[in-house]
């Protein structure tokens, strides 16, 4: 068994939710926000629960068509562009093992689904009101008066 890399949610800075099979992701620090779909909303769950780099991408090459090569490339894309936008870390806990998955018998009646690539989409239009903290900039009377600078 080789030991691979396993990654974790960059939390507190980054929250997220799953709804109808897409993940919303939200970097707060950042402001800007993000969408997975189908192979990426996999990815992203195994993510979370700890799988190594590896333990994903044999997860991914039992459930779909596609060779062995392309699902790592597919994954390790993914990883990189979640990297790169503070989303995760590598994790540090010296846990990176693998997981062992049930060998799934070929059935013959069935074909596996073909493997999609997997996309990060990222959004901007909303980083001015994501990244705006009201309850730190207001002055003695509150919300919703801003603090006003009286440098004279």
């Amino acid at each position: 068994m080789t030991l691979s890399k396993s990654f974790k949610v960059n939390s507190p800075e980054v929250v997220q939710e799953t709804i109808d099979g897409e993940v919303v992701i939200v970097n707060l620090k950042k402001g800007d926000y993000y969408s997975l779909l189908n192979t990426g909303t996999e990815i992203w769950s195994q993510i979370e629960q700890g799988f190594s780099q590896d333990a994903i991408i044999d997860s991914l090459s039992q459930k779909y068509a596609g060779n062995k090569e392309e699902i790592a490339t597919g994954v390790d894309n993914l990883i990189k562009q979640l990297l790169a936008e503070d989303i995760i870390t590598q994790s540090d806990n010296g846990d990176n093992r693998d997981v062992d998955f049930p060998n799934v018998e070929e059935d013959t009646n069935s074909e596996k689904p073909p493997f999609e690539i997997p996309s990060l989409s990222k959004y901007t239009d909303m980083e001015e009101l994501l990244a705006l903290d009201p309850i730190h900039e207001v002055d003695e009377m509150g919300w919703p008066n801003a603090k006003v600078d009286l440098e004279v």
